[in-house]
């Protein structure tokens, strides 16, 4: 007898009473056992969301003949996927190795569940460090001229190599509309936030001089509104004058590659659900 799976059902619906029960009751009557299980309803939208991790003998192509009937009944999005399955991810970058370095360390580690397919940058300056990690990358000119065959670069790349999620490793481009369509909930950006915000050149430069007390980092969802996707995670630390300009810089970094490697994290373990212009993160 095989042993059993384990396996992650996310679903999303409008709200009604007794989802709950007819979820779990599905999931007893095909003798699943729920080792993990949150839920959430949203007032603002009126959707319901669940995930729910669930322990089975059954194969998955039997599982999912118990859910399908129930989601048409619940009018519901939804996914099943074995828990911890490596997803397959690609990572854009441009000359800031931080955020890239992290991530490459923690899927070595086993900190977080995805399978780096290759690096794209702009610049060659990471090729090294990808190497090191026996990560394919490849580096393009990107201009003005050359943009549009980059980004149809990326999109072949996540078609070839059945791409699930497209994270921006400190990418130092904006991607058109047409890429942030293509890749809507399955691109992930990561940017500093100052308190107040500085940008332009020298942002720590900037916060320095004007006595910066707060410096964070903000990783959310790439749409075509520049930093202003739907956010899935956030930190901040505390600062105070005696901080020096590479100091600032320091702590921001390491900010910003803690708070891009969680998101990376909640959304490859199902986590992440998208409830109009903001996230649903069932922790």
């Amino acid at each position: 007898m095989p042993p059993p799976s384990h396996w992650v059902l996310t679903l999303a619906c409008p709200d009604r009473p007794g989802i709950v029960h007819a979820v779990t009751g599905a999931i007893a009557s095909s003798q699943g056992n729920i080792t993990e299980l949150q839920q959430f309803s949203s007032t603002d939208t009126g959707r319901f969301f669940m995930r729910v991790q669930v322990q089975s003998g059954f194969e998955r192509a039997s599982f999912e003949e118990s859910v399908r009937p129930l989601a048409a009944y619940l009018n519901a999005t939804w996914h099943l996927d074995e828990v911890g399955r490596p997803r397959r991810t690609l990572i854009l970058a441009s000359k800031a190795a931080h955020c890239l370095n992290d991530l490459l360390f923690r899927q070595r580690s086993g900190q977080i569940p995805i399978e780096i397919t290759g690096v794209l940058a702009n610049h060659p300056d990471l090729g090294e460090l990808a190497g090191f990690y026996g990560v394919p990358f490849a580096h393009r000119v990107v201009v003005g001229q050359t943009k549009a065959a980059f980004e149809q670069e990326v999109m072949d790349a996540v078609a070839r190599d059945d791409v699930e999620l497209v994270v921006l490793a400190r990418y130092m481009q904006i991607l058109s509309p047409e890429l942030c369509a293509a890749l809507a909930g399955r691109a992930i950006n990561i940017h500093h936030s100052f308190l107040p915000g500085f940008k332009g050149a020298n942002p720590y430069r900037q916060a320095h001089a004007r006595g910066v007390k707060l410096i964070g980092a903000t990783a959310h969802f790439v749409t075509a509104d520049l930093d202003e996707g739907p956010i899935i995670e956030q930190n901040v630390t505390r600062v105070d004058h005696t901080r020096s300009v590479p100091e600032l810089q320091s702590i921001g970094q390491d900010q910003e590659s803690r708070t891009l490697a969680e998101a990376v994290r909640l959304w490859a373990e199902h986590r992440v659900f998208l409830d109009d212009h903001r996230t649903v993160v069932l922790h």
